[in-house]
């Protein structure tokens, strides 16, 4: 499988607004296997493929790159909103291994970052293209993610059932609507560090999941969404998940594409990707192809008629 970092800059979103610091009803999925110790994590089954790639020696360009869009997912990855456990990390950092911020909220700033992504992914068209979003089971994402793709203010006269209710999660903010809006489920493969249970009364502050298998899961993670049927998806996560997720991407690329790849996520930044599979047969059909020859006639190519002429 392959994992092609395309750009369409019309969505990406730096996610800095006046940058100064650095109950949800919708599906839930766990798992319940343990993370396999890394063995080559620069060689995974996912590999990213570039539009303007270099060769493995890296002398010569590669050139542009084709492959047939039914065998590609469009993938958009989202780092949360500014959440208490950042400002508290900037006055110390001992603050992001604190239980206190282990499910930290939005703050006021936070939210307004949502809001100005909300904006853009309307303004651009994305919100009318995504078919899921997946979050992590963590507040602050699961704020992020349903700000952001979620509809308009909840109405008590809508017959639909709210997307977040009213100050959910102490964030003062009006309840939001779910009418026209794609899934949501909630994946404890993207959350920031796994834990043995959601009441982790075994916390230690020294003993974390080790960047290796958070890159690892970040692998299992992506074999798991292209299984998926949806073809553009919206992914809600963290800093540290994305940056060691996509660390093992963009070696065969310009080191700037592998660098825009991979390089730390702002807050409620938006960067627009594509993955593909070229291991594997597809079985999902190419639904914009047409197959031509509709009614039958007369079609030799025109060089291969010269040719004939010719003998």
């Amino acid at each position: 499988m392959q994992f092609v970092a395309s750009y369409d800059f019309r969505y990406w979103s730096h996610g800095k607004i006046a940058h100064q610091l650095d109950k949800v009803p919708f599906t839930s999925i766990s798992t319940k296997t343990k993370t396999q110790p890394l063995t080559c994590v620069r060689h995974p089954r996912l590999s990213v493929l570039c539009l303007s790639s270099f060769s493995d020696n890296m002398d010569s360009p590669a050139g542009p790159t084709l492959y047939p869009s039914h065998r590609c997912k469009t993938v958009h990855m989202v780092r949360h909103a500014q959440g208490i456990h950042n400002v508290a990390g900037e006055k110390n950092h001992d603050a992001y291994s604190s239980y206190d911020y282990f499910d930290a909220h939005l703050t006021p700033l936070g939210w307004q970052q949502v809001d100005n992504l909300h904006k853009h992914v309307q303004e651009t068209g994305l919100s009318k293209r995504i078919e899921l979003v997946i979050t992590s089971p963590l507040l602050r994402t699961i704020q992020t993610a349903v700000g952001v793709f979620g509809g308009e203010g909840y109405a008590d006269r809508i017959d639909v059932p709210p997307l977040m209710v009213e100050n959910a999660g102490n964030s003062e903010r009006s309840a939001i609507s779910s009418l026209n809006c794609p899934p949501f489920i909630a994946v404890e493969l993207c959350r920031e560090r796994l834990i043995e249970s959601n009441d982790d009364i075994l916390w230690e502050r020294e003993i974390r999941e080790t960047n290796e298998a958070v890159a690892n899961r970040g692998m299992e993670f992506l074999n798991w969404l292209w299984t998926r049927k949806e073809k553009e998806i919206a992914v809600v996560t963290h800093s540290g998940y994305l940056y060691h997720t996509l660390s093992a991407f963009g070696n065969d690329c310009h080191p700037s594409i592998k660098n825009e790849i991979c390089k730390n996520f702002a807050n409620c930044e938006l960067r627009s990707m594509v993955i593909v599979d070229r291991s594997t047969p597809s079985s999902d059909p190419a639904t914009t192809n047409y197959p031509g020859k509709i009614p039958n006639g007369l079609d030799l190519p025109s060089d291969v008629a010269a040719e004939k002429h010719l003998n």
